[in-house]
């Protein structure tokens, strides 16, 4: 018997995520509008992804601590988000450097 989805209306605002990494709200991964040309490309555009997800944090942060009326959740929700988002991109950092590693080792 499978479980009902929640509506989107009976969560709050941190439901309204768009995704994270490229996958979309629903887990699924998001299409993209053309293909990217080559693996530096790609990386180029994650860190910059990765920056604004951290510059989003980082103002609403400031916004909070300034006193504007801000929406605590969604700092919280944000400030984790870039938490992740950071998280993700050492672990990739860590795995090329590893590859990178492991090729340097490989005798021809």
């Amino acid at each position: 018997m499978p479980i009902p989805a929640i509506p989107p209306t009976a969560l709050g605002p941190e439901s309204q995520i768009s995704g994270v990494g490229g996958l979309g709200a629903d887990g699924q991964i998001a299409p993209t509008a053309a293909p990217q040309e080559g693996f530096g490309n790609m990386l180029l555009n994650q860190v910059g992804n990765l920056n604004n997800v951290q510059a989003q944090a980082d103002g609403l942060q400031q916004a909070m601590a300034a006193g504007d009326n801000v929406d605590v959740t969604q700092v919280v929700v944000a400030s984790e988000r870039a938490q992740l988002s950071m998280q993700l991109a050492t672990q990739v950092r860590n795995r090329l450097v590893d590859a990178y590693n492991e090729l340097m080792r490989t005798q021809m």
